[in-house]
């Protein structure tokens, strides 16, 4: 079902992470719109609600509001102009996030097409993990991978050896810690 190839190996590597944290009988409320990414979650016997494609940045409505026990964010929070917003107003007490890690030899992801596509953050795992802490979460376990490629040069050469995608379980803190 998947090859090591974009964005199949990052699928296949978050599907494995996640079974590793995160039971098929909780439900999950998956930042974004439905997605592949949704659809595969789905196959493997997870349930899977996402959000509308509200901006999050303005309206958190439907995290608030959730009743499901785990959140994912996958590839989202870097899209965000205040993450920390967003992670303090979900409700559940497990998460699951990914995130592109900010490479020193790529500059910050920026579509001139879609307004909406563009990274307002690259993080580091250091300053994710800052993130996460300060909006109340717990880090019980990490993983990093690298995104090869199939191109020549300098960059593509780097990329066979740096992590380019961090993900995180964490878990709320208790109510009377935040």
């Amino acid at each position: 079902m998947y090859e090591n190839t974009f964005p199949n190996k990052r699928f296949k590597h978050t599907v494995e992470f996640l079974k590793q944290h995160i039971d098929t009988s909780q439900s999950i409320l998956d930042l974004g719109i439905e997605n592949p990414l949704s659809d595969i979650l789905k196959s493997h016997g997870y349930t899977v609600k996402n959000t509308s494609g509200i901006d999050l940045d303005i309206n958190t409505s439907e995290i608030k509001n959730s009743q499901n026990e785990v959140v994912t964010a996958f590839e989202i929070f870097e899209h965000l102009l205040s993450p920390f917003t967003v992670l303090k107003s979900i409700k559940a007490d497990k998460l699951v996030a990914s995130i592109p890690m900010r490479l020193w030899f790529s500059s910050a992801y920026r579509s001139k097409t879609d307004m909406r596509d563009r990274h307002y953050h690259e993080f580091e795992d250091w300053q994710f993990d800052w993130l996460l802490e300060k909006a109340g979460w717990k880090i019980i376990a990490t993983d990093k991978w690298t995104n090869p490629t199939k191109k020549i040069g300098i960059r593509p050469i780097l990329r066979w050896f740096t992590p380019r995608y961090y993900i995180v379980y964490a878990e709320r803190y208790s109510k009377s810690k935040s």
